[in-house]
């Protein structure tokens, strides 16, 4: 009988120990849910290439990266709050996230095509999207080929054969981009 004269002071401490009042369920929104990953997209600050980070639903998807570079900066980003760009923006339709859950499925003819074979690249723009200055290469090469390193981490370095609209080829890598 001793010993259980002690079970009602344990049962009343084991109940009132954690000091937290018991509740119901609380209703406060939506079910919690994950963030998506960041890539890095490439802009023009002051003439050098600045890496600015961006969500994408398709991480590792080079095709998916140049569409958020060619939606071009947010307002007030970077350092002085005036980042550019040097590669021409998607039309207006483009300029949502890709209608396709397929990586590597581009969801307009507008969209620039990748294809990758090993650390190689050959990246097609539209018609129209001609005349790129180096630093517009280097934008893509980067942004692309950071993309790329999300899901497929290496020290090798990514080269990439750039074809603008008007047919242009520039061959590149990403050695030297700006890590941020």
């Amino acid at each position: 009988m001793k010993a259980l004269r002690g079970v009602p002071l344990l049962s009343l401490l084991a109940l009132t120990s954690c000091g937290i009042p018991a509740t119901g369920v609380v209703e406060a929104g939506g079910p919690a849910s994950g963030t998506f990953p960041m890539t890095q997209v490439y802009f023009v600050e002051n003439g050098a290439l600045v890496a600015m980070p961006r969500t994408t639903e398709l991480p590792g998807d080079p095709e998916a990266a140049l569409q958020l570079l060619m939606n071009g900066p947010l307002a007030g980003e970077g350092r002085s709050g005036r980042l550019s760009t040097e590669v021409p923006s998607l039309p207006t339709a483009m300029a949502l996230p890709p209608a396709t859950d397929e990586p590597g499925n581009p969801s307009s003819p507008d969209a620039p095509t990748v294809s990758v074979k090993g650390d190689a690249m050959t990246i097609r723009l539209s018609p129209g999207m001609d005349g790129l200055s180096d630093i517009g290469v280097r934008q893509i090469v980067c942004t692309a080929a950071a993309a790329y390193r999300l899901t497929r981490p290496s020290d090798a370095t990514v080269t990439a054969e750039v074809t603008d609209g008007g047919g242009r080829r520039v061959t590149a890598s990403d050695e030297g981009c700006p890590e941020r």
